[in-house]
C-alpha cells in the first residue's frame, strides 16, 4: 500500500510532460495550414491537394499573392506555413540577399520558361533594335538572358553565372533593346514589344495570347528550376507540412489538374518530383 504514493509522485511529472505534448500536436494538426501562391497552375494544384487534405481532417487554406516579394516575407514572418512559387535559384538569392530562413521541403512543377511574340512567327524574323522585354528580378533576368543565348540571338561571357546581367553580354548582333518588367508584369506587356520573356502559367491564366505558340523554351534546364515548396526552417518537420506534400505528389487529381491547365503539352512543364 505505501509503495502507490511514491508511484503516484514518480510518475505524475511524466504523465503531465505527455499530456502537455499530446496538447501541443494537437493544437499543431487542428490548426490551418496556410500555402501561399501565385495565381495559376500553382494555386490550382495546390486547391485540389487541399480538397483532398480536408477530407483527410487537415484543414488549408490557400492565399493567393500577386508579387514575387511578399510569400517569402508573409512565411519568414510566420504567417504563412508554406509558399509555392519560386525555384531553388531564386530561393537561394532570397535568403542570401534578405536573410530569410527559408528551406525547400519539395520540388513541384517545372514550368519552363518561354520567348513569345505577337508580331513575328520566328526569332529570325527580329528586325535590328527589337525591344526585348525580360524580368526584372536577379535570378530571372539571367535565366532569360541564357534563354535569348541559347536561342542564338545573344552571347555571354563564358564565366556569367547565375545572377548575369545585360553587362555580360558581349555579342548583339541585332542591337536588342531590352526593357526589364516586374516577371508577372510580362504578359501584359507582350504585345508592346517586339519579343518577350514569358512565364507560361502567367500567360495561360491570363488568357492574354497563346503560351503553346513560343518561338523557344528553356526545356534544357535542370530540376533546379522547378517550383518549389518552401518553408521556414524551423517547421520543415511539422506533419501538416509532410501530410499535406504526401497528398500532392501521389493525387491523380493533382496531376490531372497540372496536365489539363497546360493543356498536356510537355514543351510547357515537367513534374520534378517523378523520375525522368
Amino acid at each position: 500500500m505505501t509503495a502507490f504514493p511514491s508511484i503516484t509522485k514518480r510518475w505524475i511529472p511524466k504523465l503531465t510532460a505527455l499530456l502537455a505534448g499530446l496538447t501541443v500536436a494537437s493544437t499543431v494538426l487542428a490548426a490551418p495550414l496556410k500555402i501561399g501562391v501565385v495565381p495559376g497552375v500553382f494555386a490550382d494544384s495546390v486547391e485540389v491537394a487541399a480538397k483532398e487534405a480536408r477530407k483527410q481532417g487537415l484543414d488549408v487554406q490557400v492565399i493567393e499573392f500577386s508579387d514575387w516579394a511578399t510569400p517569402n516575407i508573409a512565411l519568414d514572418a510566420g504567417d504563412i506555413d508554406l509558399n509555392y512559387y519560386q525555384n531553388s535559384n531564386y530561393l537561394a538569392n532570397a535568403v542570401r540577399s534578405k536573410g530569410f530562413k527559408l528551406t525547400s521541403v519539395q520540388a513541384g512543377i517545372l514550368s519552363y520558361l518561354g520567348l513569345y511574340s505577337s508580331k513575328y512567327n520566328s526569332l529570325a524574323d527580329l528586325p535590328n533594335g527589337a525591344k526585348v522585354a525580360i524580368a526584372s528580378d536577379p535570378v530571372n533576368v539571367g535565366r532569360g538572358l541564357r534563354l535569348l543565348q541559347h536561342a542564338g540571338l545573344i552571347t555571354l561571357r563564358p564565366d556569367t553565372g547565375l545572377l548575369g546581367t545585360q553587362a555580360d553580354i558581349v555579342s548583339n548582333p541585332k542591337k536588342l533593346q531590352f526593357v526589364e518588367v516586374e516577371g508577372p508584369q510580362l504578359v501584359r506587356v507582350t504585345p508592346d514589344v517586339d519579343l518577350a520573356q514569358g512565364f507560361p502559367y502567367f500567360i495561360i491564366a491570363s488568357k492574354a495570347f497563346d503560351a503553346h505558340k513560343g518561338l523557344a523554351y528553356t526545356s534544357y534546364e535542370d530540376d533546379s528550376w522547378a517550383i518549389q515548396f518552401v518553408a521556414r526552417s524551423d517547421k520543415t518537420n511539422d506533419p501538416r507540412i509532410a501530410q499535406f506534400l504526401t497528398i500532392y505528389k501521389n493525387s491523380e487529381a493533382v496531376r490531372s489538374s497540372i496536365q489539363a491547365f497546360y493543356l498536356n503539352d510537355q514543351k510547357l512543364y515537367r513534374l520534378a518530383w517523378l523520375k525522368k
